[in-house]
């Protein structure tokens, strides 16, 4: 409903080029400079300049996008409102979430959804968060199940409606022969001196580390980087080192690790948000797929769930 020329502006100022945003849209980089040429010429302004090799967005793009986001998230909320005139729940709905929450929460509701709804589609997907969010803007996705991080859009970016949904503490993960092994629970600041494992610069993980061992008063000695909970486990297990593990993070039978709940004044704390395009909450699909993850995530009591 939106002009697509307009989505495509949109996509370029998230993906920086046009190569990237035809890649985000599939479509050819030379449709996308044509449809970007049309656009300029039936509004009478420049909205790309060359700087060097890359495209720049114009002062008058700038002021487009602005009108543009509010069409669109009109759009939706026109979407939402016919689709509330039709019966029952039907048609396609996607659902995008990082790693941990996909195995854990994502996955178990869209069964749910399935057997509950025949004439749903669902199709999944899981990836980081900041690719998440271009799924969304994509219109690849319609759920997001994202940590926020940096690179990720700010919670008042006019483009997504981003609702806290849960708190997950992280635990400290040791291995078998560690001295704090035989302990119930474990303060961060004991573990200060000891190896760390963390994720790959890229990956949250590294923040939630850096950031709960900062809170804890120090820096971590961190001597290898992995990109999947596995590898975190693999690692401590083989006596690499400790490490911090999301809650609903899985570990693999016969791991020699154990888990450790923290205790203290700086226990980390990963807060899960749902992500939709602004203006699609209420649409029916996916305010069905927003009620079942909840209640899946209501079903479990390793997490807290925030009332909306």
């Amino acid at each position: 409903m939106i002009d697509p020329r307009l989505q495509t502006l949109r996509v370029l100022r998230q993906h920086g080029t046009v190569t990237a945003t035809a890649a985000a849209l599939h479509l050819t980089p030379s449709t996308v400079s044509q449809q970007l040429r049309g656009l300029a010429r039936e509004l009478g302004v420049e909205l790309l300049e060359q700087v060097g090799r890359r495209v720049q967005l114009t002062a008058a793009a700038h002021a487009l996008l602005r009108h543009a986001d509010l069409l669109a998230a009109q759009s939706e909320r026109a979407r939402a409102e016919l689709a509330a005139h039709r019966t029952g729940i039907a048609g396609l709905l996607r659902i995008s979430a990082m790693p941990t929450a996909f195995t854990a929460l994502v996955a178990p509701a869209a069964a749910r959804l399935r057997e509950a709804n025949p004439g749903l589609t669902i199709e999944l997907v899981e990836d980081e968060s900041i690719h998440c969010f271009d799924l969304l803007l994509a219109g690849d996705t319609d759920i997001a199940f994202v940590l926020p991080a940096p690179g990720t859009p700010a919670p008042d970016d006019p483009r997504f409606d981003q609702r806290v949904l849960l708190e997950e503490p992280m635990d400290l993960l040791v291995p078998a022969g560690h001295r704090l092994a035989g302990r119930e629970t474990a303060e961060l600041a004991e573990v200060a001196t000891d190896p760390w494992i963390s994720g790959r610069e890229w990956i949250t993980h590294h923040l939630v580390v850096s950031s709960a061992c900062a809170a804890a008063g120090f820096t971590p000695r961190i001597v290898g980087r992995t990109v999947h909970f596995n590898g975190v486990a693999a690692m401590v297990a083989n006596g690499f080192g400790v490490s911090l593990i999301s809650r609903l993070a899985l570990i693999p039978p016969g791991m020699a690790v154990v888990r450790l709940p923290l205790h203290g004044d700086t226990v980390p704390i990963r807060r899960h948000l749902t992500v939709v395009r602004r203006g699609a909450r209420e649409h029916p699909v996916i305010a069905e797929g927003l009620r079942v993850i909840r209640q899946v995530c209501r079903a479990r009591t390793d997490v807290t769930v925030l009332d909306e």
